[in-house]
């Protein structure tokens, strides 16, 4: 028996776009889910969006006022893809109305914006996913199954390294991205948040930090209209307020060391995420661009012992349910596709899968870190939010 349940989409950008699509795509890579999301309702401020997506991927309604999904009871399931600022009160909105969550990082602008979001869930017993994407990929998966098992030995650091442009032009408009109140952090919220996810999930809980941020590009012109993604603009200039770059050195609960660092502004570097773990014996590299591929170095050697590479394929995370074959490349969506379907299966199984609310309380708990140390110039503790 197949259930059907009814979805929103909250916020029709790019990352609106990346979950409807993915919602689209669940039944086609996991057909013995035993739930099918039906697309009913899209909400978007921005006149005629919501109308396109319509058009484009069937929603059977739309609207511009977000209150209007939390009203309708068909609606079971919501997607929060809104901006930073909104993800507090939708999320808690949400949750109060009976539906499960699957919201975008980094959940709000503070560590207790993503706490009350999940209080709220938990309290009305609602099902939640958060958008920590790259902890999907199959080799990350099997990284984290070798550092697990002791096939590197004890860990003794890592290094998380979360580069991009898509903010480099002097010319970019300035958005709510650059702006405190609407954004929040910067670089910290949009990639940072990544890499803290993908530390804790790799190496466990982060007990301390010190962190320095700075700002590379102080200004942007104001926007004269609507912008989509990385518009540039000509108009009067202002401020930029929050960090273009972090760069940030963890120590881990495990007694493990970490450096991670994040910048928006790197001209030269496009998506250039990644990890490299180092044990005992051994150690595992990971690079977002080739997202099938693990390099492992293991076994008894200690000095110069190789690096080999490992092609992913069906016996490796969630890989199997794209591809038949080792070496076939997933992307990006892929890993959505993933989200979803664990979001999916949460709430038909009644069990958490993959990245939840307590991951993203966890996550911006050590962004709020990174934050105080920065302004202190100190080693400060991550402080989890009760």
């Amino acid at each position: 028996m197949v259930d059907t349940l009814g979805v929103a989409v909250v916020g029709f950008g790019w990352m609106g776009r990346v979950h409807t699509q993915a919602y689209a795509r669940v039944p086609h890579h996991y057909p013995q889910l035993s739930l099918r999301p039906r697309l009913l309702t899209v909400a978007e401020e921005v006149p005629g969006r919501a109308e396109e997506a319509a058009a484009q991927f069937g929603f059977a309604s739309t609207t511009r006022d977000w209150r209007d999904v939390a009203a309708d009871p068909g609606v079971r399931a919501v997607s929060i893809t809104a901006p930073n600022f909104l993800h507090r009160e939708i999320g808690v909105a949400m949750a109060e109305a009976g539906k499960h969550i699957w919201i975008e990082k980094p959940v709000g602008l503070t560590a207790e914006d993503a706490r009350a979001v999940a209080d709220a869930a938990a309290k009305a017993g609602v099902h939640s996913a958060v958008g920590f994407n790259y902890r999907n990929a199959p080799a990350v998966e099997t990284a984290r199954e070798l550092i697990a098992s002791g096939e590197i030995g004890t860990v003794t650091h890592v290094r998380v390294r979360l580069f991009s442009d898509y903010a480099a032009h002097p010319q970019g408009a300035l958005t709510w991205r650059y702006e405190r109140e609407r954004g929040g952090s910067g670089v910290l919220g949009d990639l940072a948040s990544h890499g803290a996810d993908l530390a804790r999930f790799l190496l466990g809980d982060i007990a301390s930090l010190t962190a320095d941020t700075a700002i590379f590009v102080p200004e942007r012109a104001r926007p004269t209209g609507a912008t989509a993604g990385h518009t540039l603009a000509t108009g009067e200039l202002g401020p930029v307020e929050n960090e273009d770059y972090v760069n940030c050195l963890l120590r881990f609960a495990s007694g493990a060391r970490g450096v991670l660092e994040a910048c928006r502004v790197s001209v030269g570097e496009q998506n250039n995420y990644g990890f490299e773990v180092h044990g005992t014996k051994g150690a595992v590299f990971w690079d977002f661009r080739r997202m099938g591929e693990l390099g492992i170095s293991r076994g008894t050697s200690y000095q110069d012992q190789p690096v080999s590479t490992l092609y992913v394929g069906p016996a490796q995370g969630e890989y199997g349910a794209f591809q038949p074959g080792a070496a076939t490349s997933m992307g990006y969506d892929d890993l959505k596709v993933i989200e979803a379907y664990r979001f999916l299966r949460s709430i038909a199984e009644g069990t958490p899968h993959g990245a939840t609310l307590a991951d993203a309380v966890h996550s911006a708990a050590v962004l709020d870190a990174m934050s105080r140390s920065a302004e202190s110039g100190s080693w400060v503790d991550v402080e989890v939010p009760a």
